[in-house]
This record gives C-alpha cells, sequence and structure tokens, in this order.
C-alpha cells in the first residue's frame, strides 16, 4: 500500500520546524517515526527531508506513506464480507450475525479481520487490520476500518472526540419509554472475562440515548445513540431499565423469537479524516430482526 498526501505551507507555518506542521495535521508519532525510516517519506520541495527542519510558506510538502507488511497472525480466510463503501483511506463494511470482528481464543479464523485478510491477499495487496469501532459478535451492521496507519491514527482520535456518530436499532422486551437518556456505569462483572454490569462504584462512565419507534405484541423497535463506547453498552444499559434485548445470550437468554441479540448498527456518520467530506451511511435491517417485527 503507498498512499501520497501533498501539502502546500501556510504562511502560519512560516518558520516552524517540519515536525510541527505534521502534528497539526494529526500525524501521530507512531506515523511519524515510519515516515522518517521510508526512503523518501517525507520530501520538502522535492528533496528527502528532517523533521526538524525548517519550513517557509508556500513551501510544498510531500509525504509518502508507505506500508508492505500484512497483519501477522491473522489468518485468511473464504468469508461472507458486505463492502458498503471504499476509498484510498478507509472502508465501511456491513458485518452479519455471528462474526467476530477480531481474533481470540476459540475464534481463530472466523473473524472480520480473516475476512478482509483474505480479500486482500486476493488482490494481492498487503493489508494491516485496523477496526476503529467495535461491534459484538452476534451485533450487526456498519463498522469503519481503516486502510492506513495515518488514517487510523485520525479516526481513533475522531471516535475518542465523540466526532463519530451511531446509531443502533433494537428490539427490547416490554413497552420501552418513548424517550430517554441512561447514564448509569459501566463496569466488568466479578469472577467474568466478559459480562458487563452497572456498578456505581466501579463503573466507568456510559452514557446512552433512546427512543421508541414503535411498540406491538410486547416488544419495542428501539433506535439508540451512544456518546460512549463501552463493552456491551445498549446490551447492559436497556437490561438495566427493565427492557432487556431477547436472544442476549449473557444477558436475556430468551431465544422464543430470535436466535441472537436483537441489535444492529443502523447508521454512522462522520466527516472523512482525510478530505473533511461529510459521510453518512445506512445498514437495512437484518432478516431475523424484520421476521421478529
Amino acid at each position: 500500500m503507498k498512499r501520497i498526501f501533498y501539502y502546500t505551507i501556510p504562511l502560519k507555518f512560516n518558520n516552524t520546524p517540519l515536525l510541527d506542521f505534521l502534528k497539526a495535521e494529526g500525524y501521530s508519532h507512531q506515523v511519524i517515526t515510519h515516515l522518517k525510516r521510508t526512503m523518501n517519506g517525507i520530501l520538502l520541495n522535492g528533496i528527502w527531508a528532517h523533521t526538524w527542519d525548517i519550513l517557509h510558506t508556500n513551501d510544498y510538502l510531500t509525504i509518502q506513506l508507505v506500508e508492505n507488511v500484512s497483519s501477522e497472525n491473522i489468518v485468511p480466510a473464504d468469508l461472507p464480507l458486505n463492502i458498503i463503501y471504499e476509498d484510498e483511506d478507509l472502508l465501511v463494511i456491513n458485518k452479519p450475525a455471528g462474526m467476530p470482528i477480531h481474533p481470540s481464543q476459540g475464534n481463530y479464523d472466523n473473524t472480520l479481520a480473516n475476512a478482509l485478510a483474505w480479500h486482500y491477499l486476493s488482490l494481492g495487496e498487503p493489508f494491516t487490520y485496523r477496526c476503529i469501532n467495535r461491534l459484538d459478535k452476534d451485533t450487526t451492521g456498519l463498522l469503519i476500518v481503516a486502510k492506513h496507519m495515518y488514517s487510523a491514527s485520525l479516526l481513533y482520535h475522531m471516535s475518542a472526540e465523540r466526532k463519530i456518530s451511531r446509531t443502533y436499532l433494537a428490539i427490547a422486551e416490554g413497552e420501552v419509554p418513548e424517550e430517554g437518556t441512561i447514564t448509569a456505569p459501566i463496569a466488568r462483572a466479578e469472577g467474568s472475562t466478559i459480562e458487563r454490569c452497572v456498578d456505581e462504584e466501579r463503573g466507568e462512565t456510559a452514557c446512552t440515548h433512546f427512543k421508541r419507534i414503535s411498540y406491538k405484541d410486547g416488544y419495542s423497535l428501539v433506535s439508540l445513540k451512544l456518546e460512549t463506547g463501552r463493552t456491551h453498552q445498549i446490551r447492559v444499559h436497556m437490561k438495566y431499565i427493565g427492557h432487556p434485548l431477547p436472544g442476549d445470550f449473557l444477558y436475556h437468554p430468551d431465544y422464543s423469537r430470535i436466535h441472537r441479540q436483537a441489535l444492529h448498527s443502523f447508521k454512522l456518520s462522520f466527516q472523512h479524516p482525510i478530505t473533511g467530506e461529510p459521510m453518512a451511511f445506512q445498514a437495512p435491517i437484518p432478516d431475523d430482526m424484520k421476521v421478529f417485527l
């Protein structure tokens, strides 16, 4: 993978070190180190430059980001892969149920990472896996994968600053209130490596906004927006207010209508990390949730 970026130095960076400009553009320490070790990774007016070189107004800077190594220990596997959008910097993927996002114990070759490794191997391209927003194994819908270390750095920063808007659809037991906000802190449940719970003393801040879309036959269709991204946040918060998600093996193992938690990452919106262009995506509600409804 080779990605080239071009800049013309503005007046405000006149007589400042090149390093200051790179930091202002969101290049992380890791990316800058990689560029310094790449032949012609940083060119100032066409000449291989150092980060301590001084910039002047209207200088032209060329950044050549080269990544030739694929992720280690990710076995390529021919698995379903629904790419909604792709450009030189990122992917937006609609993940199916039953697919973890990265390998772990018991999930060695059945993950989104394995599917992408296969995809890029078939194209003859190196690929390092960098997933930006996590989804649980049985949660369907949209997520972002960065295609190189610079876009990953920018997207991780955007996520931390809550500049990536995520909207979920869920089916919840009972008649959920018309709308509301849940601010109960979440912690790891005692004695479990995966289960989470609301814990006022040990928990980390978590905030979920919800709005009921419809109610029928004892179940509500709910739209949810996250301000934080705690593990199992929606599942834990909905159980906490007395409206758990059916099919949830951890928090409400009622499989009478659906065999996984009825949760779908429906919308994603954000500014493109490189171009600044507004991006917005939707993924249709999956078949098992349609049947439920």
